[in-house]
């Protein structure tokens, strides 16, 4: 058997430390994201029965499960280039959003109708370049605006995953443009010493 890692070692020190993994093993979720979904659910009121939501960034699905059991009745399209754990009637599309093959899949399943919400996970493979990794998080939150524009119904909203640095006031200032209100909250589930935040986009405004 190979010996563990510092940083292996680190991480499972963390999580023995961390409430939240501690909650999401014992309450049997997939992640600790659950909570992050679920306190964001409960303070902006993102979900409701039937509506028809695509999720970026789903792996390994703590949101998905959490999104399954609200969505009641509607759509939830999955899309990551990474397994996804689904229970429900969930399309699962295993690519990298952006990609033609990828961007079909999602047009099919849409089957021609628009979106209530895009909720986007999406982050970064981490480098340790800080400034690479900040450009590569910004494309992606870049791709989640694009996901938005190109498929949300008028009124629609937008969920993404920040991290605080070069580039996030620029973006708001151009979601904007398109949405009329933006929050920017770090929910309790976040780790405290993470850069992560996530903008809460309402009221689409398709041209």
């Amino acid at each position: 058997m190979s010996k563990r890692t510092k940083s292996s070692d680190r991480w499972l020190s963390r999580q023995r430390r961390d409430p939240y993994a501690r909650k999401a093993a014992e309450q049997g979720h997939v992640s600790r994201a659950h909570f992050k979904l679920q306190q964001l659910d409960e303070k902006y009121r993102l979900l409701r029965p039937g509506m028809s939501v695509l999720e970026l960034g789903a792996a390994p699905g703590g949101w998905t499960v959490y999104l399954e059991d609200r969505l009641r009745g509607g759509l939830l399209i999955a899309c990551d280039p990474c397994p996804i754990s689904a229970v429900g009637d969930t399309v699962v599309i295993e690519g990298e959003y952006g990609d033609a093959a990828t961007d079909a899949a999602i047009e099919a399943a849409l089957g021609g109708k628009g979106l209530d919400l895009v909720l986007s996970d999406m982050a970064p493979n981490i480098s340790g370049v800080r400034a690479a990794d900040q450009a590569r998080a910004m494309y992606l939150a870049d791709l989640a605006l694009e996901a938005a524009q190109r498929w949300l119904q008028p009124g629609g909203d937008l969920v993404v995953k920040l991290f605080q640095g070069e580039g996030v006031d620029a973006w708001i200032a151009e979601v904007r443009q398109h949405f009329a209100k933006v929050h920017q909250v770090k929910p309790k589930a976040s780790r405290p010493d993470s850069r992560e935040v996530y903008a809460v986009v309402r009221g689409f405004r398709a041209k």
